[in-house]
């Protein structure tokens, strides 16, 4: 097997594509022949040493795979050789082969592509999480979404649309925002040129939206906060631009809002029951056509570098595959 080694986290140059034995899974782990894996910005932090898991060294990065099983460990009785399956490890997914926890690994219904299903579990989990356990979203509420061009923010879109509310969508340009309004967006505000309350304020004669999904973090989370419906769900979602913000609590308080936090990562190991639920109705969503993750582009494993480049540099809409 070959994959992209890091053995230094100083950042992207630091990786080599590298020929290694193709390991035996163990005791409840598959083996996993991989034909996609998407590229998400936790992996530029953890080979830049900047995320908060630190894997032992040397590591593959690539949290994010689908691809064939073509060997199972002891006990593993749900997965079978030559299943398709998608897994969210946090490692392992850019290379040709990795050893993946069989319990992590979700079987793919016939008619579900290994690209969609490599850009599918970080993205749709989170933001089914955010709008339907933590904000209890309602039909016929106002959503706004901030970096709602990226992975994170269409999933976020689509999701709103399909639970039948009205959804705003915030981007950088008049690019992406078509995007947006391309999957389902109700109205669009460019960010870079538009005053962001002045905006929600007239798409909302004023109310503000219900629920604001937020990603991105920095300068644009006071306004958007200032902007809220009454009883309004703020949900924290990440920090995609970097700085983290401080709001003041005196503006939950006049908006009666709610600030709340979206870990999907423990909700998924604190309550297995429910995030199996709520992965079987994303599938459904997926098969009924209501998601659909949008993909930026393709690209070979080998490239694995330049796709760091062209996430970098902010360009992406949707996401980014690699391909075996």
């Amino acid at each position: 097997m070959h994959a992209w080694l890091c053995t230094n986290p100083t950042g992207v140059e630091a990786l080599s594509w590298t020929e290694l034995p193709t390991p035996t899974p163990k005791a409840g782990e598959v083996l996993i022949e991989i034909k996609a894996a998407s590229l998400n910005f936790p992996d530029l932090l953890i080979v830049q040493n900047k995320y908060q898991m630190k894997p032992p060294l040397p590591f593959v990065p690539g949290s994010e795979y689908a691809g064939v099983v073509v060997a199972v460990g002891d006990g593993v009785t749900h997965l079978k050789v030559g299943q398709n399956v998608a897994c969210l490890s946090g490692t392992g997914g850019f290379g040709t082969h990795t050893i993946a926890p069989a319990a992590l690994c979700m079987p793919l219904p016939d008619g579900f592509s290994h690209v969609d299903a490599a850009a599918f579990i970080m993205i749709y989990a989170r933001s089914h999480h955010a709008r339907v356990d933590r904000a209890q979203l309602k039909a016929g509420e106002t959503v706004l979404v901030l970096g709602a061009a990226g992975g994170v923010g269409t999933s976020a879109i689509q999701i709103a649309k399909a639970m039948g509310a009205r959804v705003i969508a915030a981007a950088s340009s008049d690019e992406k925002c078509a995007l947006c309004t391309s999957i389902g967006a109700d109205a669009t505000i460019n960010y870079s040129k538009d005053n962001l309350r002045e905006s929600i304020k007239a798409l909302t004669d004023g109310k503000g939206p219900d629920v604001i999904y937020d990603p991105v973090g920095g300068d644009f989370a006071e306004p958007a906060f200032r902007s809220i419906a009454w009883r309004g769900r703020y949900l924290v979602v990440g920090f995609a631009s970097g700085p983290i913000p401080a709001l003041p609590f005196n503006l939950a308080l006049l908006k009666g809002a709610s600030i709340v936090g979206v870990f999907w990562g423990d909700f998924a190991k604190r309550e297995p029951k429910a995030n199996a639920a709520m992965m079987g109705e994303l599938a459904q969503w997926y098969a009924q056509g209501k998601i659909k993750p949008v993909i930026d582009r393709t690209m070979p494993m080998a490239e694995l570098p330049a796709a760091y480049a062209h996430m970098g540099s902010r360009g992406v809409m949707g996401k980014l595959v690699m391909v075996n």
